[in-house]
């Protein structure tokens, strides 16, 4: 079954609905302005082959911000169905500006991304709070 969505086709496996990369392309996200030296289409491409190439596992999305600009290029990758029920929660990715940063968003979502993936140490780095989370902590001493 698939559905269409602005952003392309979106395939659903069987088991339910696969892990997305939202990929912000807002203000500051993607854009050459901030970041010349990206090659942000290409980023894009990449990510949109990656899930073309999967079985429904994996699709991505584009939005026009997701808000934390000051961490730009961010990436959520939202967990499937399985992952979901298994307990994975969105993972926010902030500063993802390099091919080797995406090689390894791609790998950990085509192992099954949050819930059923164990994140690799380099992602945890660019590990970043959502924004309603972000503000709701600010000033706030642990």
């Amino acid at each position: 079954m698939a559905n269409a969505t602005r952003n392309g086709p979106m395939m659903l496996h069987s088991t339910g609905s696969p892990c997305i990369l939202m990929v912000c392309r807002g203000c500051c996200c993607g854009t050459y302005r901030k970041h010349p030296a990206v090659d942000h289409d290409g980023h894009v491409a990449v990510l949109r082959k990656a899930a073309a190439e999967s079985p429904g596992t994996l699709a991505v999305r584009t939005t026009d911000c997701l808000g934390p600009c000051e961490r730009s290029n961010v990436i959520v990758v939202q967990p499937s169905t399985r992952g979901r029920l298994a307990g994975g929660r969105a993972l926010w990715l902030g500063w993802a500006l390099d091919d080797d940063l995406l090689d390894l968003v791609i790998s950990y979502a085509r192992a099954g991304g949050p819930g059923l993936a164990e994140l690799p140490a380099a992602l945890d780095l660019h590990r970043t709070e959502p924004p309603r989370l972000a503000a709701a902590t600010r000033g706030r001493r642990y």
